[in-house]
């Protein structure tokens, strides 16, 4: 089935948007919502990332888009039905500097203090002379979004999203 183009004009500045997160850094769900004009979509932006496609034809797939830079806003790693599919995408995190523990609780978490990527806009917007995104510091806002993307996502292969234009914030 075809998305229309409201999806995937979604998918697109979802997939556009984490291609900007730098390697090493690691941002939530509902900060990609926020990002992105959607601060009320960061289950949303958990199910793009689920259907990220995998065949390295598609405009958006695995190679291009770093998805395993996404996580939960409280740090954690969320789990999937697979429990192999939460350790490829701490794996992924480790190879590229960043250390991922264990809780009490079993769960993988990620030191945001110290990972986190928290921009009041992206770097692409701030380059086109929309306000300055350099800082990695977390906004107040951020703190809002604790417990609202706990979205529970297998990644997995999905669509291209198509050369959509990119939401525009709001």
């Amino acid at each position: 089935m075809a998305r229309s183009d409201e999806a995937a004009a979604f998918f697109y500045a979802v997939y556009s948007a984490v291609q900007e997160i730098p390697p090493g850094k690691v941002t939530s769900y509902g900060h990609i919502a926020k990002l992105i004009g959607t601060p009320q979509r960061p289950r949303q932006v958990g199910i793009c990332l689920k259907h990220l496609p995998s065949d390295t034809g598609a405009r958006f797939n695995h190679d291009n888009v770093p998805w395993q830079r996404v996580i939960n806003s409280k740090g954690i790693i969320s789990p999937r039905s697979v429990p192999a599919a939460t350790l490829n995408q701490a794996t992924a995190l480790q190879a590229e500097g960043v250390t991922v523990t264990t809780s009490a609780m079993g769960e993988l978490m990620v030191d945001l203090r110290e990972y986190g990527w928290f921009p009041r806009s992206l770097p692409s917007e701030a380059d086109e002379g929309l306000e300055d995104s350099s800082s990695d510091e977390s906004d107040d806002d951020d703190e809002d979004e604790v417990g609202e993307e706990d979205e529970q996502v297998d990644h997995e292969e999905g669509s291209d999203a198509g050369d959509s234009a990119r939401l525009r914030r709001r």
